[in-house]
């Protein structure tokens, strides 16, 4: 095998190959799903620029979540593709310094088999911290759980790309290849298939999976030898107190902490995730380098309370929220993340005076409230840092939903407005709205609504909404009242308006279509739209034949049809259907008949000119006699 190429490459590439796992190459009696990949780290075959790990340890604390995804850039490419490349040798096409799309396609089939195969360089021990030397809960792949995904390894478009469908034997017909030389950039990745729940494992760890936390301790240790340039994040499960005790990183066993960097992050829910960045020169090889931290749930010595800061709402502000019973995000991590300091990291704990009423911190950094019977709740919230240190001091705030909405006359869809029908909790004494349609990412013509203590019925624009679903958005604003951004889906739908053709005639001629110099083909021009704002596409019959090869600009369009199959039907006018098609399939269509350009008057009238007599042509009238002449004569012999 040529050079060294990534067992990360190598497995990322191999996950959805086009040729079977039993294809056999017809010299070698190779077979592709023969792959061994133990030994193997990513980095032993394969070298990136920049990667990214994120493992994630699961509840059960047994079993975790890698996600991984690797740059490779430029030079470092086109060596990727040549070793891949070199990966084929004794199968047709493969070595030769030409990677295909058959090649990218069967090294994606064994991907998750081969990297099932490798090492993970992750090893997890409880207890005292090790440095080394111990028999190490090795973290192990999960072949079942392994999706991958490359990008660019055949570059499309390539100034080199050519066909290898008839080069060599067994390729497909779609197969394409370029020069292993290519310095495309690559970008791969690792992650937890859809379906299942965790790519990699390790034995439970005794004390942590049985949820005996008091004063526990354990080691995570990495290999990172030959780790050109990563970060790696590691998140563990919610444990009261768990955080980073000591780190360490080591050279051939003697300390080095200059190689990299780790820190502690703790999220707002309480779990707690280490970042490591380190990196490895090639020129150290083969130096081994370990990195090893120790976490603990032990309460460290000095640990600072959590301030207030002067942007912490006032007592008795009014917390907007859908109050429905069920548990919905009540304010965003961005809204109330300059409430309050720590040198670690600090959430929110609320105690709800009303039966039923709850609240939680998630690790994105957001207060879930759950609302109970009553119309709204009241919570002393305090601030708590990850180690349980909390302010003396407690805001209380008013949580609920300060009005609903509905529609007042539900129909099955609606075209170009529906109107929506505010309701006011009496939360707050006023409340100034902008309601609109909303459907993905955009967010209609707004509609101002001042609502007192009475409902209001407002008309809602339905501009610029596609056909078929839409929801409602509430920008909502009070005094003493925390900003409200809400969408409500009140089960709505937006009726599809079919799109519009017009063909243009010329002001003078009265004409719609313009010949070319032969007459052999005219062309016609006009406007067509969706009036919802969609894209549209055109055709247009003409005897029988169907043409699809407009020149659209915007609105507006032109398009050239040839005559010919009409002529030699004998048509001696054209009759056109132009039809154009909105993005849901309603369509619309414009006739046009367009008369023979002989049947001019102007036209007539030249043909009857009689030719001067020296001009040495014989006139239209003399073509059309020996024409009838010699059909006379055919008739007559058929006779």
């Amino acid at each position: 095998m040529k050079g060294r190429i990534s067992a990360f490459l190598l497995a990322a590439l191999m996950a959805t190959m086009s040729m079977t796992a039993t294809t056999t190459a017809e010299d070698s009696g190779r077979q592709m799903d023969d792959v061994d990949c133990s030994g193997y780290t990513f980095e032993d075959l394969f070298e990136y620029n920049n990667a990214v790990f994120e493992f994630q340890i699961l509840d059960d604390w047994a079993t975790s979540d890698l996600y991984a995804n690797s740059w490779v850039n430029e030079s470092r490419a086109a060596v990727v593709r040549d070793n891949l490349d070199g990966l084929f040798e004794g199968f047709p096409g493969g070595d030769n310094d030409w990677i295909s799309t058959d090649e990218r396609d069967a090294v994606r089939e064994i991907g998750a088999k081969c990297i099932a195969d490798m090492y993970t360089r992750i090893g997890i021990r409880e207890g005292i911290p090790h440095r080394g030397g111990v028999d190490w809960n090795d973290v192990e792949f999960v072949e079942d759980g392994i999706g991958l995904e490359e990008v660019n390894l055949v570059p499309e478009t390539h100034p080199q790309e050519r066909s290898c469908s008839t080069r060599y034997a067994l390729a497909s017909e779609s197969c394409r290849e370029v020069p292993t030389s290519a310095t495309n950039n690559l970008e791969i990745s690792m992650f937890t298939k859809e379906t299942e729940t965790h790519n990699t494992r390790f034995n439970q760890l005794p004390n942590f999976g049985n949820g005996d936390y008091d004063n526990q301790t354990f080691t995570v240790a990495m290999n990172a030898t030959n780790v050109t340039s990563a970060t790696m994040m590691f998140t563990f499960p919610f444990v009261d107190g768990l955080r980073l005790a000591n780190w360490t990183i080591q050279d051939n066993g003697v300390e080095n902490l200059d190689a990299g960097m780790i820190e502690e992050i703790f999220l707002p829910d309480g779990s707690v995730t280490i970042s490591m960045t380190i990196g490895y020169d090639k020129a150290d090889w083969p130096m081994i380098r370990n990195v090893f931290f120790d976490m603990t749930t032990e309460a460290p010595l000095e640990n600072d309370i959590p301030q207030w800061t002067e942007n912490a709402p006032a007592d008795n502000t009014i917390i907007p929220m859908i109050s429905d019973g069920s548990e919905v995000v009540a304010i965003t991590g961005e809204v109330m993340e300059d409430w309050a300091s720590d040198n670690n990291a600090w959430g929110l704990n609320c105690h709800f005076n009303e039966q039923g009423w709850s609240s939680r911190m998630n690790s994105d950094g957001e207060l879930l409230v759950t609302s109970g019977t009553s119309d709204s709740g009241t919570a002393d919230c305090a601030i708590v840092d990850p180690y349980n240190a909390s302010n003396e001091m407690k805001k209380t705030w008013i949580f609920g939903q300060p009005a609903s909405f509905s529609v007042p006359n539900q129909a099955e869809s609606y075209a170009n407005a529906v109107d929506i029908e505010s309701n006011p909790s009496l939360l707050v004494t006023n409340l100034l709205l902008d309601i609109s349609a909303t459907q993905g990412n955009y967010v209609g013509v707004a509609t101002n609504v001042n609502l007192g203590s009475t409902p209001s019925v407002d008309w809602i624009q339905l501009t610029g909404i596609s056909p078929g679903d839409f929801m409602i958005h509430v920008s909502a604003s009070s005094e003493g009242m925390l900003d409200w951004n809400v969408v409500f889906d009140l089960g709505l739908q937006k009726t599809n308006t079919p799109p519009i053709i017009t063909v243009d005639t010329d002001p003078v001629e009265g004409t719609q279509a313009t010949w070319d110099a032969g007459f052999a083909s005219f062309s016609l021009s006009g406007t067509a739209y969706d009036p919802d704002g969609g894209t549209v596409s055109l055709s247009a019959t003409m005897c029988g034949e169907t043409s699809t090869s407009f020149n659209q600009n915007m609105d507006t369009w032109i398009v050239s049809l040839s005559t010919a199959r009409c002529v030699s039907d004998g048509e001696t006018e054209f009759n056109v259907v132009v039809t154009v098609v909105d993005s849901v399939g309603a369509e619309s269509f414009v006739e046009v008949n367009v008369p023979s350009p002989y049947d001019d008057d102007s036209s007539d009238e030249e043909s009857n000119v009689e030719p001067k007599e020296d001009s040495g042509l014989p006139s239209i009238g003399m073509f059309a006699t020996v024409v009838a002449m010699l059909g006379a004569a055919l008739l007559l012999r058929r006779d």
